[in-house]
Order: C-alpha cells, then structure tokens, then sequence
C-alpha cells in the first residue's frame, strides 16, 4: 500500500472517526490506524439480532471465561452479546501502581460501538471553574468557541433530547426525545416542587428517534428501542464511527483504514521540527512500517494516546514528544461514578411504557454553579430512571402455577440515581511508560497512578445524602444508597495528559488542540483534556475534534504546517 498521505489519523473511535471524515470530505488522502481487527456496519455484529435464549448461558458470561478476564469483565455492558467488542485481559497487560480499571475495545470504531452515547453539551462555567475555583487551570477556550461545532456535529450524528433553557446543560440540535414514563414525570414534577433550582429532563443521547434526510443519506434509521446498542445496531439507530464517519469517509476516496497496526511512535524530524510520519508494528506479522503524511491526529483514546507520545523519542524530545516540561501523562482525570441509590415506587401499576428505551433523564448539576457553595469544588451530574421489575411478587411458595402466572405479569416500579462527578486534574496523578516491561510489540507497557481524593469523598457523600432527600420529596420507599469504591478507571472516561492551555510551560497543546512544540501534530481525544467537567464528554471531543480540522486544513492551505 501508499506510505505517503496527506494526513494521519491514529485511532479509528469516535474522534478519530470524526478526524477521519473532515479531513477526507475536505480533500485530503487520509490514513486512519486502528490497532485492532476489522469491524463492518452490520456485518461484524454478531450477536445483533440473538434472542436470550440463542446464548448458551442467556447472555451470561461463562465462569472460565470471568476467571480469565476479571477486570475487563467489570465494564458496564459487558456481557456474552458484547465481548466481542472488548479486549481480553491477557492480550493488553499494563501495569497498575494504583488500582486502575482501564476498559477498552480494540477493533476499527473502538469503543464508539460500546460507548454510553450521553451528549449534553459543556455549561459556560466548566471552561472556566477550574481557575475560578481554584482547583486548576483554565482552558484556553470557552464554550462560545464550541458552540457552533457541537452543532455540527448533533446535526450529523442524531442527538435526540429537549430543548430546557438550562444553564447548566445548553440546548443544542435536537430530534425528538423518547420522553419520560410516567413515573418519571412523577418524580420530576416532586423534584421541582422541593427543589426549583434542580432540573430532571430528558437527557442527550446519539439515538435516532426521527430520521433527518443526513441520516438516511448515512443508511441509517430510527432506533428501534431494542436496548441492545453495545451490541451494534443493524439499523444504525445509534451513532458508532462504523456506521457513520467511516463510511462517510469512505464515499470520498480519499480513505485507507489499516487495522492491525499498533502505533509505536511518532516520527520527528530534527531539520523541519515537524513530525513526518507514524512508526507501526503489524500485530499479526510483527513487522515494523513507517507512514508519512503532512499533519498527524492523536486519537488512540486518552491512555493511549500519552503511550504514544511518551514513546515518540528523538534527540530533541527524550522523554516523549514536545515534553521539554515534563508535563506529558500528568494531571490525568476521571468521573465520579461511586455512588448510586434505589427505591421503590408505590402505585401506578395501571401503566407501562413502549419498548425497551435506551436512554434515561437527568438531573442536570446544581452544585457550584458559578461559584463555590459547597465543601467540594466541581458538580456532578445525576442519571436516573424509572422501570418495572419482571415478575409480580406473591406470597406463598416461589413454583407452580400461580408462580409461573406472576411471572408473566409485571412487577413494581422501581427508581435509581446515579452520580457522574468532576474529579480534579492533579499532577501526581499521572501515567508513565515501564523502564523495564513491554508488551509482545516490544512497546514499554504503560504505568497507571491515578487515585481519589477527599474533594471525591465529600462530593459523594453529598449526592448519597441529596438523591436520598429527592427520592423521599418523591415518595419513593425503601430507598437505598452507599459508596461502591470502584476505582477510578471503571467510568470508562479518563482524561487528560496531554492538556489544552495557553503556554508550552503549563500545558502541552494550543487552544487548536496542536501541540505546542510540534506544529503539525494534534491530540483531540481524551488526553487534550484540561479539566474533566461534569458532562459526559464524548460529543466534546467530537465538536473539538471538527474544529482542530478546520484549523490545521487552514493552516496547510497557508503552507503553516
């Protein structure tokens, strides 16, 4: 194949499937490396359309299997109809100096096939807390400069929600939102009623509920509210860069995807002081190749993404590239997700709900809004739901047939919170590369050292104590809650790194997500991030992602790069 491309894309997920698309529907020859296997829409879904009852163990996953894989097993949406998706613990070893669950899929369109698809935009404040709270540093950005490519990117990918008017959580371009059942509405009208300053709505998420002309033109359609998204949807109901960018790209010409190729460096050259290619290793043939183009995009997901960097070593970088301030891998983050509470909820047992929706409300962040009034800096978001139990519960012995009658009935309404929260980007929290260890690539294995702190601790214990307090407004019984102490890593959102910022001697990349001290080379994914937020924060990579395009296509055509 070429060697020579006008623009390198590392990772195939959903940013890089976003880098992928731009860069092809703007004209360049554009290489995208994915480490893992080949993955086609439809196609590659094999488990798509399996009833439970097709799966040995019902969707189960077997004992040997567990015992084999203990930490990936953990993921949400692991199950026997995804693994598919998800790694194998043995196959991707790194080392953990403090328990770090790192959750990943290796295949062309990542994670992006297994991802929680939430979408609410960043709130003005998140840009700016960090400093004003005095907790971190400021982005070099605000949400004004976002804006119009959150936009871009809903209208492209089908964002389904509500139009609120809250400033916690901007509006964006919306299709319908599946809505609330009814005792959702319930617990939103309590929660309104006791609480004015919180805000239960229907949340943002890449499902399709009313197909525009953009996303037929994609071959997608509706989602069929089956809840089987992680499994790979033949309609195209929801967004995966399989059924959308890279095809998408694909139409243009102007795409090679090449899986197999785990990326072992970034290639410098000393005389231009711009990177001129990717060194991969084959990861069936073990063999090395080099890839050369005029801008490299770094978008192998966060942890990877630093692994690269620190790997990519020249004369002039020695430890990683545009490291001259030791600041490559630090100040890494994460969510929040330590707590839940559930309830039951008396009554309405004359109504039910259609289909099996994918998506659920939220509590939109009412803490330190603007400024500090808590003993935590940061917010956190609330998920939450409403469903009824399969079964009806009845007195007397648990078999025969007035059992296997209440099993056909549905049971009672049940409710749950649970909490994604803003965790603070401090540089002892970090990952490194190995001095001794590697892979079977010969690549150093990655060090994780990220932990929690007491700002997370009392940001739980204020959410367990306020879910309880909301749940009770709502008249919900039985209501429990606790701390699971899951470690950081399991919320599948890690960030940073390799942080946005206004100097090279604070951060390692621009307000265009370019890198401070190598022109040429971008980082849109996770590791770019200065500080975590409270939004899940996918469709900001994404919007990013757009925008360092647009800029480095501009900057080429003025012959900058």
């Amino acid at each position: 194949m070429e060697t020579t491309f006008d623009a390198i894309v590392i990772g195939s997920g959903i940013s890089g499937g976003w880098a992928a698309k731009e860069f092809c529907e703007k004209g360049l020859k554009t290489l995208v490396l994915e480490r893992g296997r080949d993955i086609k829409h439809i196609k590659d879904y094999p488990t798509a359309t399996m009833a439970p009852w097709d799966f040995k163990h019902r969707g189960w996953v077997d004992k040997a299997y567990m015992d084999k894989n203990p930490l990936i097993s953990k993921a949400a949406g692991f199950g026997d109809d995804t693994r598919h998706f998800f790694i194998q613990d043995a196959d991707h070893p790194y080392i953990q100096e403090k328990p770090f669950d790192w959750i990943r899929g290796y295949q062309v369109g990542g994670k992006s096939l297994i991802w929680g698809r939430a979408c609410q935009r960043w709130s003005p404040y998140e840009f700016t807390a960090p400093e004003r709270q005095g907790y971190g540093m400021n982005w070099p950005i605000g949400y004004q400069d976002v804006a119009p490519w959150y936009s871009h990117v809903e209208k492209f990918i089908g964002v389904c929600g509500t139009k609120d008017g809250i400033e916690a959580m901007p509006d964006g371009e919306f299709l319908p939102a599946f809505g609330l059942n009814c005792v959702e509405s319930h617990m939103r009208d309590k929660i309104r009623e006791h609480f004015p300053d919180r805000h239960m709505v229907d949340a943002r998420w890449a499902n399709i509920t009313k197909a525009e002309p953009i996303h037929l033109e994609q071959g997608r359609g509706n989602c069929q509210a089956r809840n089987m998204c992680m499994r790979g949807c033949p309609f195209g109901g929801y967004f995966s860069s399989n059924s959308s960018t890279l095809p998408w790209a694909a139409k243009t010409g102007n795409l090679t995807v090449r899986p197999h190729s785990v990326v072992h460096s970034i290639l410098y050259d000393e005389k231009t002081q711009k990177a001129s290619g990717v060194k991969i290793i084959d990861a069936l043939t073990m063999e090395e190749h080099e890839y050369h183009a005029k801008v490299i995009f770094v978008n192998a997901s966060a942890l990877n993404s630093n692994l690269i960097l620190l790997n990519s070593k020249s004369a002039r970088f020695p430890n990683g590239l545009g490291n001259d301030h030791d600041l490559l891998g630090k100040y890494v983050a994460h969510h929040n997700y330590r707590s839940g509470t559930g309830a039951d909820v008396e009554g309405f047992e004359d109504k039910y709900y259609y289909g099996r929706n994918p998506t659920e409300p939220i509590i939109a962040n009412y803490r330190n809004l603007g400024k500090q009034t808590m003993d935590f800096v940061g917010g956190y978001t609330i998920f939450t739901g409403a469903y009824r139990s399969r079964g009806k519960m009845i007195e007397g012995p648990q078999f025969g047939e007035d059992y296997k009658e209440a099993l056909g009935q549905p049971g009672g309404w049940h409710t749950y919170m649970y909490m994604q929260g803003e965790t603070i980007p401090k540089k002892e929290n970090h990952v490194r590369l190995s001095e001794t260890e590697k892979d079977q690539w010969g690549i150093p294995l990655l060090i994780t050292s990220v932990g929690y702190d007491d700002n997370d601790v009392r940001m739980v214990k204020d959410f367990m104590q306020e879910s309880k307090a909301m749940m009770e407004a709502a008249g919900c019984t039985n209501i429990t809650s606790g701390d699971n102490h899951q470690a950081p890593g399991l919320d599948i959102h890690e960030m940073g790194g390799c942080r946005m910022g206004t100097d090279a001697k604070n951060s390692m990349l621009n307000k265009w997500n370019q890198m401070h001290l190598c022109k040429n080379v971008f980082v849109t994914d996770g590791a770019c991030m200065t500080s975590t937020g409270n939004q899940s924060p996918s469709i900001l990579y994404m919007a990013l992602t757009v925008r360092a395009v647009d800029r480095a296509v501009s900057e080429l055509n003025k012959r900058n790069l």
